[in-house]
C-alpha cells in the first residue's frame, strides 16, 4: 500500500508548500501541533477535529488590491474578500497530500461552532497561521500582518503526515515606525484613531513594541458583521405592527440586495483599520502592483 512506503518529511513539506504557492498562496508554513494543543481551548484543538492529526498546514493569500483602498467605505463593503481563494487552495492541498503521499488529510472548515454561536469558530485559522510563522498579531483587533505581504486571508489543512514545523515570526511588524511616532504624539495609532466605532485601543512601550491590545468585538460586530444584524431585524419585523416598516426600510432593504447578488457583505466588511495601516497597504509585496514591481526587479537582477 502507498501509505507504507517511506516518505521523507522534509521533502514532503517542500512539495506541499510549493503546491500551495503554485496555486496562489503568498505564504505557507507548518504549525506545531503540540503548540496548538497547548494554546487552543478544549474542543477547539486540532485533535478535536481530526484525532490522528500530525501536522497543520497554514497558507495565506493576498488581501485587497491597491485600488480597493482608494474607494469610499460604502463601496468597499461590497467587495467581499479573497478568503474563498484561500479555502480553494487548502481544499486542493488536502487532495494533493492524499494523492501524492497516501496519507489522510482534510481541509479545515473555517466555519463557526454552532454550539457556541456566531463568534466562536471550530478552529482558529489565525492561531494556525501565527504558529506557522506566516503572520503576527496586530493592534488592529489581533488581525494578523506579515512583514512582506501585509494583510492576508488564511486557510488550514490537517494531515496525519508528520512534517517539520515552522516557528512563529521572530519579530512582529506591528506597530510600524510611523504608527509608533503617531502614538507618541497623540496616544493612538492610525487603526485606533480611524476605527468608525472606536473599538481599538492599546499601549506601546518605549522600544516601540506592543504591550497590550484591547478589541471591543461587540462594537465591531454591530457595525460590520451583518449576519448578526439580519436575524435581529427579522425578530423586530415579527413583533412589529407592520412588518413592512422594518423589512422595507431603506437601510434594511440593502440586506436583501446583498443576499440576491451573492455579495460577501453579510460578513465583516469594514476594513477602515486596514485602510490606514502602513503594513497592510505598504509592505514590500502587499498588493499585486508591488508584487509585480518586486518580480521585475528580481528579473533585472538575474540578467547577466
Amino acid at each position: 500500500m502507498s501509505r507504507n512506503r517511506a516518505i521523507d518529511p522534509a521533502d514532503a513539506k517542500q512539495q506541499i508548500l510549493a503546491y500551495c504557492k503554485r496555486k496562489g498562496a503568498l505564504a505557507a508554513g507548518v504549525a506545531d501541533v503540540a503548540v496548538l494543543d497547548r494554546v487552543a481551548p478544549p474542543g477547539h484543538r486540532p485533535s478535536d477535529l481530526m484525532p490522528k492529526v500530525k501536522s497543520v498546514i497554514s497558507l495565506g493569500v493576498g488581501g485587497q488590491t491597491r485600488g480597493a483602498w482608494t474607494v469610499p467605505a460604502k463601496a468597499m463593503g461590497y467587495f467581499g474578500s479573497t478568503e474563498s481563494r484561500a479555502y480553494t487552495i487548502a481544499y486542493g492541498c488536502a487532495f494533493f497530500i492524499e494523492g501524492r503521499f497516501g496519507v489522510p488529510s482534510i481541509y479545515c472548515p473555517p466555519d463557526v461552532d454552532n454550539a457556541f454561536g456566531t463568534r466562536v469558530p471550530l478552529q482558529s485559522l489565525k492561531l494556525h497561521a501565527e504558529v506557522a510563522g506566516i503572520g503576527a498579531r496586530s493592534l488592529a483587533g489581533d488581525i494578523l500582518l506579515h512583514p512582506e505581504f501585509g494583510y492576508m486571508y488564511f486557510a488550514s489543512v490537517f494531515t496525519e503526515l508528520k512534517l517539520p514545523p515552522d516557528a512563529p515570526l521572530a519579530e512582529n511588524p506591528c506597530p510600524a515606525p510611523s504608527c509608533v511616532k503617531m502614538y507618541r504624539k497623540v496616544g493612538r495609532t492610525p487603526c485606533m484613531k480611524f476605527c468608525p466605532v472606536q473599538c481599538l485601543s492599546g499601549t506601546i512601550d518605549e522600544q516601540g513594541n506592543q504591550v497590550e491590545m484591547h478589541y471591543d468585538m461587540a462594537a465591531c460586530a454591530d457595525l460590520s458583521e451583518q449576519y448578526e444584524a439580519l436575524p435581529m431585524m427579522l425578530s423586530r419585523a415579527a413583533h412589529a405592527d407592520d412588518a413592512d416598516d422594518v423589512l422595507l426600510d431603506p437601510d434594511n432593504k440593502l440586506f436583501w440586495y446583498k443576499m440576491s447578488v451573492g455579495s460577501g457583505g453579510l460578513l465583516a466588511q469594514c476594513f477602515e483599520c486596514m485602510r490606514v495601516c502602513p503594513i497592510a497597504t505598504q509592505a514590500p509585496q502587499a498588493d499585486p502592483i508591488l508584487r509585480l514591481e518586486a518580480a521585475e526587479r528580481q528579473a533585472g537582477d538575474e540578467q547577466p
